[in-house]
């Protein structure tokens, strides 16, 4: 198992380093919202306000490669988050950079996360909720700060699927404004106000990849609440 493990490791940076074309520059996108409202759903019986992320475990991709993909991370990096998506609103709207390869928008069909529900708007990719993490809580700010911060995330993500942002498999590359994959996008739009999800939490410390912003480390390092359903785990 453990030489599988260094192969597989070595079979992702392999993939990683290889890059898509026009996806090493960066482009900075405008920081003020414009007109965002700060909303709140349920989702599972857990709350989620404009901003927050919803984590969950994908167990299948759109095609032969990405599912292959999916389920080499899961082997190589401990830990069941692998996804995460940005909740917008208003109602179910969310931000995810995934199965489509670009960033796009889609609707949470009801207040249960049933992803063969939602096959039509996300792509064929199959992930359970796992748990909703908040990156702004504990960090003592005001109501002003807190809702400033929350229409600014929002925003963020809302121009890169309206720019129709492609898909970033060079996950070194977490700077990049030109592609994205799913937890850079957090990533990008929490680190334009200045608060850092690149937290090495919750992950191996392997060489060469601080740069990457994997979904666990966004997970173990922001305070996170539990789905009912989901599997025991970190």
């Amino acid at each position: 198992m453990g030489t599988f493990r260094v192969l597989a490791v070595g079979l992702v940076f392999i993939v990683v380093s290889s890059g898509l074309a026009g996806c090493g520059g960066s482009q900075r996108q405008a920081r003020e919202p414009e007109n965002v409202t700060i909303h709140t759903y349920l989702i599972d019986g857990l709350k989620v306000q404009t901003g927050d992320l919803i984590c969950t475990s994908t167990t299948r991709g759109p095609s032969v490669f990405a599912g292959f993909f999916y389920r080499l991370y899961g082997m190589v990096i401990p830990g069941p988050v692998d996804h995460i998506v940005v909740y917008v609103g208003p109602g179910g709207r969310c931000v995810e950079a995934g199965a489509k390869l670009r960033v796009a928008t889609f609707d949470i069909a009801g207040n249960t996360w049933d992803a063969s529900k939602m096959t039509k708007v996300r792509g064929s990719i199959l992930d359970t909720l796992y748990g909703v993490a908040y990156p702004l809580a504990g960090r003592s700010l005001s109501s002003e700060e807190e809702a400033g911060i929350r229409r600014a995330v929002a925003t963020y993500c809302i121009r890169q699927a309206e720019a129709g942002k492609p898909y970033n498999i060079v996950f070194t590359d977490s700077m990049t404004d030109d592609a994205f994959y799913c937890s850079q996008l957090a990533y990008k739009a929490y680190l334009e106000q200045g608060i850092d999800l690149n937290t090495d939490q919750g992950v191996p410390h392997i060489p060469g990849t601080d740069s990457i912003v994997f979904p666990q480390e966004i997970w173990t390092g922001c305070e996170h609440e539990r789905a009912p359903e989901a599997s025991p785990g970190s």
